[in-house]
Parts: C-alpha cells; sequence; structure tokens
C-alpha cells in the first residue's frame, strides 16, 4: 500500500517541462521539514497500486509527475512499470536524499542541503534537471558532482510579493551573468491553478 495525500490533473508549473498537462501524485510524507514548503503533504489515503493507475488512467495526460513530500519513500519499481504498462512517462520531483527507482523516466532534484544542512544532502549522481530555489543572496552550489542535463534556478516564494519581486530580478540578474541556468517560474501559481 502507498499512502497518497492527492492525485489530480494540470499542467506542470515549474522547470524543464513547464507548461505540460500532467498527472499529479502526490506522495504523503517526508523526511525533510523545510520551512519554506509550500505543499500540504503529511495527509492522505492508502492506496494499492493498482488503484493509483487506475486513478491516474482517469486523466487524458500521459505525463504522470509523481512528488510529495518526498516520493523516493514509497515509490517502487512495480509502480512505475505499471503507469509504463498504461503508456505513462514517469517524471520524479525529489529532494534526491534516497534512491529512486532506475526505471523513471524523469528526474528532477530539488536538493535542500543549502537550507537544511548536511543531513539533506544528495545521494543521486545524475538527474535530467536540477532545480534550485534562489534566495537572491547565497550563491547557488553547483553539484558539480551530479551529473545533469538541465539547471534552473526557481525564485523563492516568501509569500510577501515586494520580497519576491526582489528575489526575481536577483534571480533574472544571476542567470544573465551565468548562462549555463534557466529561470523556473512557478506558472501554476501565476495562472492561479492547482
Amino acid at each position: 500500500m502507498i499512502r497518497v495525500n492527492e492525485i489530480f490533473c494540470s499542467l506542470q508549473g515549474e522547470g524543464y517541462h513547464s507548461g505540460t498537462p500532467a498527472v499529479f501524485v502526490r506522495l504523503s510524507g517526508c523526511n525533510l521539514h523545510c520551512p519554506f514548503c509550500d505543499t500540504r503533504h503529511e495527509h492522505g489515503t492508502e492506496m494499492s497500486e493498482e488503484e493509483v493507475v487506475e486513478a491516474v488512467r482517469r486523466h487524458a495526460a500521459h505525463h504522470v509527475v509523481v512528488t510529495g513530500g518526498e516520493p523516493a519513500l514509497q515509490l517502487t519499481p512495480s509502480l512505475v512499470d505499471a503507469l509504463h504498462v498504461i503508456g505513462r512517462y514517469v517524471a520524479v520531483e525529489t529532494n534526491a536524499t534516497r534512491a529512486l527507482p532506475a526505471n523513471v523516466d524523469w528526474v528532477t532534484l530539488s536538493p535542500k542541503d543549502a537550507f537544511l544542512g548536511p543531513q539533506a544532502a544528495p545521494v543521486l549522481t545524475r538527474a535530467d534537471e536540477l532545480k534550485l530555489l534562489f534566495d537572491g543572496v547565497h550563491e547557488p552550489q553547483p553539484y558539480g558532482d551530479i551529473s545533469v542535463t538541465h539547471r534552473f534556478l526557481q525564485p523563492c516564494d516568501t509569500g510577501d510579493p515586494t520580497q519576491n519581486a526582489r528575489i526575481t530580478a536577483a534571480t533574472v540578474d544571476y542567470i544573465l551573468r551565468h548562462p549555463e541556468w534557466r529561470l523556473s517560474l512557478q506558472i501554476h501559481k501565476i495562472l492561479g491553478i492547482q
């Protein structure tokens, strides 16, 4: 059984696949407790892998984003295989502190050790995209020991429009001076969608 917080269909709001229709499978629980976390993921319903697959199948989107919390605490190779059988592309958004099933199609690594210290250090050695929250003050870690194809900086949402505007401007300025990075905006928040 897997503890699932929610399953819903929307547009991917961040990173490389921004704007892509996707079914989000938000798993409950996380091994980190980030003070800036914008996701309520503590509660959930016990579901079998078959029930998860059936819930995903009800939506037309072929892109599935397994997120949380921290999905690596519960995601199994058999669930990924079952989603592949129904023709889905499986992406995972992870803090990278735990290993992932090898059959995942896309890995978005969003490490939190810059905020939480060494106990949150990534253990993964490769990812398709690295997405870092940027506060406009601290130099982003390059994570040169992790093989990544795409690098994104995402302005940290503080909830304060004035502060957010300052952070976004600093993020754009940083990227213009460091073109190995790309900008990731949370378009789902901009559009007011889930």
